[in-house]
């Protein structure tokens, strides 16, 4: 019996390449890959939500709940890339986050499925505010403040216009 495993332990490279291919082959539906990476999404801090499109969400309006909400699979034999459309809470960098997101969904992906990913796209659309944040419209309503006795002068200091930031 122990001559077996050590038999088995020493097949090369080449011998279970040729077992995998006379077993069969493995095929990974998108959706399936869809729920690891959205899984994935769901433990990186910072991520208010998955996005999805306008059909999305109609679908989750007539009580469709759907795991793979604002994430775009494609899968071939031996690759993937993946699209995901998230909002980031208020407060957060969102280039780390982003980047976190795409670290996440490459790792869970291709530890589960052994497919080689070889893009994460990460789309933000939206910032989400807590809600003790201030996310209401409507204004707020100001405390009255002590009427002071002398009015005081208002002086207005000239600010030039900073350059553009974007590269």
């Amino acid at each position: 019996m122990s001559e077996e495993k050590k038999a088995s332990a020493e097949v090369s490279k080449a011998d279970v390449a040729k077992v995998e291919a006379e077993g069969g082959r493995i095929v990974f539906a998108d959706e399936v890959v869809a729920t690891i990476a959205s899984l994935a999404v769901a433990d990186v801090d910072g991520v208010a939500t998955l996005t999805g499109g306008m059909v999305e969400g109609i679908s989750e309006m007539l009580g469709k709940k759907n795991m793979t909400k604002g994430i775009k699979v494609e899968v071939g034999q031996e690759e993937a890339a993946i699209d995901v459309s998230v909002s980031i809470k208020f407060g957060y960098k969102i280039k780390e986050v982003c980047e976190k997101i795409q670290a996440a969904v490459k790792s869970s992906v291709e530890t589960m499925t052994g497919l080689r990913v070889v893009e994460v796209n990460v789309f933000v659309q939206s910032v989400v505010f807590e809600a003790g944040e201030g996310n209401s419209r409507a204004p707020k309503k100001e405390k009255e403040k002590p009427k002071e006795k002398e009015a005081q002068p208002v002086t207005a200091e000239i600010v030039e216009p900073e350059p553009p930031r974007v590269k």
